[in-house]
Protein backbone atom coordinates (compact mmCIF):
# COMPACT_ATOMS: atom_id res chain seq x y z
CA UNK A 1 0.00 0.00 0.00
CA UNK A 2 0.68 3.32 -0.64
CA UNK A 3 2.67 5.37 2.26
CA UNK A 4 3.18 8.86 1.60
CA UNK A 5 5.73 10.64 2.84
CA UNK A 6 8.12 13.41 1.67
CA UNK A 7 10.12 10.87 -0.82
CA UNK A 8 6.65 9.75 -2.18
CA UNK A 9 6.24 10.61 -5.80
CA UNK A 10 2.41 13.04 -5.70
CA UNK A 11 1.70 10.64 -8.93
CA UNK A 12 2.01 7.67 -6.98
CA UNK A 13 -1.16 5.70 -5.66
CA UNK A 14 -3.01 2.86 -4.72
CA UNK A 15 -4.49 1.70 -8.24
CA UNK A 16 -0.86 3.06 -9.73
CA UNK A 17 0.84 0.58 -7.30
CA UNK A 18 -1.98 -1.80 -7.98
CA UNK A 19 -0.64 -2.14 -11.75
CA UNK A 20 2.84 -1.70 -10.85
CA UNK A 21 2.39 -5.03 -8.90
CA UNK A 22 0.52 -6.66 -11.21
CA UNK A 23 3.39 -5.64 -14.12
CA UNK A 24 6.32 -7.57 -11.36
CA UNK A 25 3.84 -10.68 -11.36
CA UNK A 26 4.69 -11.49 -15.38
CA UNK A 27 6.48 -14.72 -16.07
CA UNK A 28 7.73 -14.18 -19.65
CA UNK A 29 7.41 -12.14 -22.84
CA UNK A 30 4.20 -14.27 -23.85
CA UNK A 31 2.29 -12.91 -20.72
CA UNK A 32 3.87 -9.68 -21.12
CA UNK A 33 2.44 -9.08 -24.43
CA UNK A 34 -0.86 -10.43 -23.88
CA UNK A 35 -1.09 -8.25 -20.60
CA UNK A 36 0.10 -4.77 -22.43
CA UNK A 37 -2.23 -5.66 -25.31
CA UNK A 38 -5.14 -5.74 -23.36
CA UNK A 39 -4.17 -2.98 -21.77
CA UNK A 40 -2.79 -0.56 -24.11
CA UNK A 41 -3.79 0.58 -27.91
CA UNK A 42 -1.44 -0.87 -30.29
CA UNK A 43 -0.55 3.00 -30.71
CA UNK A 44 0.30 3.47 -27.21
CA UNK A 45 2.11 0.17 -27.55
CA UNK A 46 4.50 1.61 -30.34
CA UNK A 47 4.57 4.89 -28.61
CA UNK A 48 6.17 3.38 -25.92
CA UNK A 49 8.23 1.18 -27.75
CA UNK A 50 9.69 4.40 -29.54
CA UNK A 51 10.44 6.15 -26.56
CA UNK A 52 12.45 3.08 -25.00
CA UNK A 53 14.09 2.69 -28.50
CA UNK A 54 15.10 6.80 -27.86
CA UNK A 55 16.54 6.51 -24.62
CA UNK A 56 18.51 2.68 -25.80
CA UNK A 57 19.68 5.48 -28.93
CA UNK A 58 20.71 8.31 -26.55
CA UNK A 59 22.61 5.65 -23.92
CA UNK A 60 24.35 4.52 -26.69
CA UNK A 61 25.63 7.93 -27.67
CA UNK A 62 23.19 8.38 -31.04
CA UNK A 63 22.63 12.66 -31.96
CA UNK A 64 19.56 13.76 -31.83
CA UNK A 65 19.98 14.15 -36.16
CA UNK A 66 20.40 10.27 -36.20
CA UNK A 67 17.30 9.46 -33.32
CA UNK A 68 15.29 11.79 -35.44
CA UNK A 69 16.25 10.30 -38.82
CA UNK A 70 15.60 6.65 -37.52
CA UNK A 71 12.54 7.37 -35.92
CA UNK A 72 10.79 10.41 -37.04
CA UNK A 73 10.45 11.41 -33.48
CA UNK A 74 10.43 15.04 -32.65
CA UNK A 75 13.58 16.90 -31.33
CA UNK A 76 11.51 18.24 -29.07
CA UNK A 77 10.47 14.65 -27.53
CA UNK A 78 14.25 13.55 -28.22
CA UNK A 79 14.93 15.70 -25.48
CA UNK A 80 12.21 15.40 -23.01
CA UNK A 81 13.25 12.03 -23.24
CA UNK A 82 17.31 12.16 -22.58
CA UNK A 83 16.20 14.92 -19.81
CA UNK A 84 14.32 11.58 -18.06
CA UNK A 85 17.32 9.55 -18.95
CA UNK A 86 19.86 11.99 -16.84
CA UNK A 87 17.61 13.00 -14.64
CA UNK A 88 14.41 11.52 -14.32
CA UNK A 89 13.77 8.39 -11.39
CA UNK A 90 16.75 6.25 -12.94
CA UNK A 91 14.45 3.67 -14.11
CA UNK A 92 15.89 4.17 -17.53
CA UNK A 93 19.23 3.60 -17.10
CA UNK A 94 18.37 0.75 -14.36
CA UNK A 95 17.10 -1.11 -17.28
CA UNK A 96 19.75 0.05 -19.56
CA UNK A 97 22.49 -1.11 -17.36
CA UNK A 98 20.65 -3.90 -16.41
CA UNK A 99 20.24 -5.32 -20.08
CA UNK A 100 23.95 -4.44 -20.26
CA UNK A 101 23.18 -2.36 -23.37
CA UNK A 102 26.35 -0.04 -23.36
CA UNK A 103 27.48 3.72 -24.72
CA UNK A 104 29.52 4.20 -27.37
Amino acid sequence: MVKHNKTTPKWLNKDIENLFNAIIKLRDINETEKFFRDLLTIPEIKTFSMRWKVANMLFSGSTYQEIEKQTGMSSTTIARINRWLEYGEGGYKLLLKRLKIRKK
